[in-house]
């Protein structure tokens, strides 16, 4: 039996929905505000600024410095030489840079684990020119407030000129960058003929083009976008941090509340109406080249530049109140009210020991390793087109090449013998000379007498010096004799 079943009519039902009128339409990505970063001086201010010469000083200066007839810091890519002042490396010598690239890192994981991020305030890249042309900037436009009157005027001539001023001096400084980074490539005096004669090379053209580029927009525009956004250091380097290292920090049981105040108040008179030492003139956010408010803890944001710390200090002289009110610290220096001489014994703890200890050994070792490199080196190729063959007087020949690549800034002579293998024989037995800070290729047949059992055979070529005598480089290969 079946039961029936009554079809009843669905009936839709209308549900009146309100709309808001006041609702807004939340965007996933909205740019940030434009950051108008206030000048500021004092004592950290001026340590920046030493950094800024300094580097500048050494990059735009080195190329220009010679030694021995040649510049004194080039990498010689056509040529595969690579000359840092007295050396002179070649593609083989690719463990070097390897070494140079593990104490940079451990200097870095050094350096931020006692101090913060030192790196990014004083002397990267971006910082620097973040700062020149952040410079350039006030010196054309104004200082914050009369750039960002100018800013919302209409265009007239005034902002037209401004605006063109300050864009045809950044991309000079821009070129003149990209100009000098090409030069630690390609000689810079043959750059600068070049240049004079229009008579550059595309691919020196390109990368002047593209590194001016690179400067004029990072540096002039982006900005704080690269240390937020683009730079990785800013993500892990919390790994690195913890309660001991030195970061600049605001003392929150001395600031808080935050409030204004006659400036004749006594400490007594602001503390009875819940106020702290800071005067919340929020100063600190003007001068924060990444716009953050460091009263609001440590953020990633926050590259140690320390121009809050020197206009807080400035604010503090003028209210007659203590300074370091924001501070170099650490963590538990702050909440435990630690000396700076307590916080300095706290500095040698295991982890930068251990850091400390690492970038000792391999900086010791890579350079006893380059004081006692060989004056050359030789690489020793067997002629695979011609494996082995029988010559008069009832001799096996095998024939190599040697690529002798002299290491100094003179010429060298040098005898090359063969050892390993009883009765074998080097020709041609006369000397080979190889220029200075070059390399040659050597055809050399090495013959032995027959009656040796067939297979390979170790041997060893013997390369010396002769002028002068002393260096020695040996270099193992196979001697083959047929079945």
């Amino acid at each position: 039996m079946v039961d029936s079943v009554e079809q009843i009519p669905s009936q839709r039902r209308v549900i009146p929905i309100a709309v808001d009128d006041s609702s807004s339409v939340a965007s996933l990505y909205q740019s940030d505000a434009k950051i108008y970063a206030r000048s500021v001086s004092g004592w950290f201010n001026y340590w920046r600024w030493a950094m800024v010469f300094a580097t500048q000083l050494v990059f735009y200066g080195l190329p220009w410095l010679s030694i021995n007839d040649r510049q004194a810091m080039l990498f010689d890519l056509a040529s595969r030489r690579f000359y840092i002042f007295n050396l002179v490396l070649y593609p083989q010598d690719l463990i070097y840079l390897t070494g140079l690239l593990v104490i940079s890192a451990l200097s870095l994981f050094l350096f931020t684990a006692v101090a913060g991020r030192l790196w990014c305030g004083y002397t990267c890249p971006q910082t620097v020119y973040t700062e020149i042309f952040m410079w350039v900037e006030r010196k054309i436009e104004g200082d914050r407030i009369a750039r960002m009157r100018l800013d919302k005027s209409p265009w007239g001539l005034n902002k037209i000129a401004r605006k063109s001023a300050k864009q045809v001096v950044w991309v000079a400084i821009g070129l003149w960058t990209g100009f000098t980074f090409v030069g630690y490539f390609t000689p810079i005096r043959e750059l600068s003929s070049g240049v004079v004669n229009l008579a550059l090379g595309p691919w020196e053209l390109f990368w002047v083009l593209f590194y001016g580029f690179a400067t004029y927009g990072n540096a002039g525009w982006m900005r704080e976008q690269v240390c937020k956004y683009m730079c990785p250091y800013a993500r892990f380097q919390s790994a690195m941090f913890d309660r001991d290292t030195l970061t600049v920090t605001y003392d929150l049981q001395r600031g808080e509340g935050r409030g204004a105040r006659p400036r004749s108040d006594t400490p007594e008179q602001y503390h009875a109406k819940g106020l702290g030492d800071c005067i919340d003139c929020g100063l600190c956010v003007q001068v924060c080249p990444t716009g953050i408010d460091i009263r609001q803890g440590l953020q990633y944001e926050c590259i140690s530049c320390s121009g809050c710390i020197d206009v807080c200090d400035g604010v503090m002289d003028k209210m007659h109140y203590p300074r370091g009110l924001i501070r170099y610290s650490t963590e538990n220096g702050v909440e435990q009210n630690f000396t700076r001489s307590q916080m300095i014994r706290r500095v040698f703890r295991p982890r930068v020991l251990v850091y400390s200890a690492v970038l000792g050994i391999v900086t010791i070792g890579m350079g006893l390793s380059l004081l006692t490199r060989d004056s050359f080196k030789v690489d020793v190729q067997r002629d695979r087109g011609l494996m082995t063959r029988a010559v008069g007087q009832g001799q096996i020949e095998n024939v190599y090449r040697l690529q002798i690549m002299n290491a100094t800034e003179a010429r060298q002579s040098y005898s090359i013998q063969v050892a390993g293998l009883e009765g074998a024989t080097v020709s041609p037995a006369s000397d080979v000379s190889v220029e200075a800070a070059g390399s040659r290729s050597v055809p050399v047949r090495v013959q032995a007498p027959q009656g040796m059992s067939a297979g390979s055979h170790p041997i060893t070529f013997v390369v010396s010096t002769l002028t002068p005598p002393g260096d020695e480089v040996v270099e193992k290969s196979i001697f083959l004799v047929p079945r």
